[in-house]
């Protein structure tokens, strides 16, 4: 049996699968992905948008720019034909959507994962898990059907939506199929479309366009009424016919070089916690593409749960604060479930009074502006916010803006070191064993709140006025006591 001592086990090599692997592996605790496909990343992506939120996890990783240059960004997104939401307004340094295909993603965090030093098993598969007091038991069927046995502090299901983690520790994936007979695609266009994402739905048809940057584009379409199984064979002409129905014409789509049909369920496992096994992205939840929220919530899974687990097997925190990952996420699942398909029984509208409802609610978010940012703020992610004790200072479990600090630094650039930042406007010394995870910075302006903030951008503690007592109880409640 192979193990360490504070080893961590990721089942699936995703995009939050690759993300808590790599600021695991960053955080120096040894870790190993397991991945059943005989490599991680490939050119299959469902996956094409990242949202403001997800973006700016991504730059406290020192990731963001590159996957800027390497995608297009899109300032609004227009629902319903109608309704326009302006990403411009953002509160963020991301005020817009980025296309880019999810394969690209994964690329940039595999190359972070195995440079920090996670081990990655392809072509193996968990067969059996058990768990006891001390840790986890994973059997793996590895290469040419090898059985291999693994011991590890924790395991965390990041294996999708037909997740064999989940299935292990017998929790339920209670939900529904939304959606029948989806149509996917990838194409090469005779024409242009006139926006970067196209998007629309016509009567009882509905197709979305995006680039791949490499002179394919995706096409998703769906006809409400070929309603088929899943096996039921696919050619070109029906995508074509559905383009055509819901978009006005089909682009001149040719060459096909991949099609498949499914269908899009609404999911949610009831807890993401059982024992030492967590869930996380599709494993823990599945909802309709609308909006782009799938890949996104599941890297905001990554980045809630990754410092936490890295506190507990260093020592450095309390085994309950991994408690707080389902206190935390399980309601924001719960939340972009709801949003998700808000949106696309919107769209799927054919019945008087729900075409009647799709027109007062946009033109109500068109004319109240406010509604019309909460929406977005929604969609992109940075409008949630975790719970605070009772009592707590109104930034507590807030998201904290990529504000600027004295010398010139950014918020998120501090973050890249993976701990606490302490944003104070009084000296704080860190010199007595605490320097490796936190961070002290000063606002650039005269501000006088004291915050401190968790390694994934959230307000752990804020004090309008704080003295040096203050400050000290509250980094030792977070960051544990000097060493």
């Amino acid at each position: 049996m192979n193990g360490t001592k504070g080893n961590i086990v990721i089942v699936g090599s995703g995009p939050t699968g690759l993300l808590l692997a790599g600021d695991l592996a960053t955080a120096g605790v040894p870790v190993t992905v397991l991945e059943k496909r005989p490599h991680a990343t490939s050119n299959l992506s469902r996956a094409f948008v990242l949202h403001a939120r997800t973006l700016e996890q991504l730059d406290a990783r020192g990731l963001a720019d590159d996957l800027e240059k390497a995608g297009r960004p899109l300032d609004r997104l227009r629902l319903f034909g109608r309704l326009t939401i302006d990403l411009a307004a953002l509160p963020s340094r991301f005020n817009h959507l980025l296309v880019l295909p999810q394969y690209e993603v994964e690329k940039v965090l595999e190359r972070r994962a195995v440079e920090a030093g996670a081990d990655f098993r392809y072509d193996s598969e968990l067969t059996a898990l058990t768990q006891d007091a001390d840790g986890v038991t994973l059997d793996v069927r590895g290469p040419e059907g090898r059985a291999e046995r693994l011991r590890a502090a924790y395991v965390v299901g990041a294996d999708g939506m037909r997740s064999a983690v989940r299935d292990a520790i017998g929790l339920p994936f209670p939900g529904r199929s939304v959606i029948r007979s989806v149509v996917l695609a990838d194409v090469r266009l005779a024409e242009e479309p006139p926006s970067l994402l196209t998007v629309n739905a016509v009567g009882d048809a509905f197709a979305f366009l995006a680039p791949f940057g490499d002179g394919y584009y995706r096409v998703i379409g769906w006809h409400r009424g070929r309603n088929v199984p899943d096996t039921e064979p696919l050619d070109l002409a029906e995508i074509q016919e559905i383009t055509r129905l819901a978009l006005g014409r089909d682009f001149g789509m040719h060459d096909a070089r991949w099609m498949s049909r499914f269908h899009s369920d609404e999911r949610q496992a009831p807890a993401y916690r059982a024992g030492r096994v967590f869930l996380a992205g599709d494993a823990a939840h599945v909802h309709t593409p609308a909006g782009g929220q799938g890949m996104n919530t599941g890297l905001q899974d990554a980045a809630n749960l990754s410092w936490k687990l890295a506190a507990v097997v260093t020592g450095h925190a309390d085994p309950a604060l991994l408690d707080t990952y389902q206190a935390e996420r399980h309601p924001v699942g719960r939340a972009v479930l709801r949003s998700s398909g808000g949106i696309v029984r919107l769209a799927m509208a054919k019945r008087p009074w729900t075409l009647a409802a799709r027109a007062a609610l946009t033109t109500f978010l068109n004319a109240v502006g406010p509604a019309r940012r909460r929406v977005a703020a929604q969609v992109t992610g940075v409008g949630y916010r975790y719970p605070a004790p009772r009592g707590a200072h109104r930034l507590t479990g807030a998201r904290v803006p990529d504000v600027a600090l004295a010398g010139g630094g950014r918020l998120y650039e501090a973050l890249r070191g993976g701990g606490f930042v302490l944003i104070t406007p009084e000296p704080y010394d860190t010199a007595a064993g605490r320097a490796d995870r936190l961070t002290v910075a000063h606002w650039a302006g005269g501000r006088r709140t004291t915050v401190l903030v968790r390694p994934d951008g959230y307000a752990a503690w804020a004090a309008d006025s704080a003295t040096a007592a203050d400050v000290e109880a509250a980094v030792t409640r977070h960051l544990g006591p000097a060493q």
